[in-house]
């Protein structure tokens, strides 16, 4: 954890290091986040050659790295609910569903916009 020494790039090179292993952890834990990894790779540099400018380049390759995003913020609750326990309760249950769901209109969006985009 940061500590109050860690300031200035310090700071920078320390919350890089924790980023890095959040993104090692998702990627060795998360089927889905190893999935939407893949997809990733082939729609990146997809965008460079669909967009017809540097505006719709930009936004096919945001809302990809947006269902990344939400995908990890998921994984991140998972996590919290679990580590307080595995018993069914009713917001455990609830906290997990919101999170699906979140990662589900983030990929509903990157359609949109990729087919709006492609098929405009």
């Amino acid at each position: 954890m940061a500590s109050e020494q860690n300031y200035g790039l310090r700071r920078v090179w320390f919350a890089l290091r924790y980023s890095l292993q959040g993104l090692r952890a998702a990627w060795h834990k998360e089927e889905a986040f190893r999935q939407e990894i893949v997809v990733a790779l082939g729609a990146v540099p997809a965008a460079w050659f669909l967009g017809d400018t540097a505006l719709e380049r930009a936004l096919l390759i945001a809302v990809v790295l947006q269902v990344l995003m939400v995908e990890l913020i998921n994984t991140g609750i998972e996590a919290v609910v679990d580590r307080i326990g595995h018993d069914p309760h009713k917001l455990s249950g609830r906290a997990k569903d919101v999170g699906s769901a979140a990662v589900l209109m983030a990929i509903v969006i990157a359609a949109v916009v990729w087919g709006v985009l492609l098929f405009d």
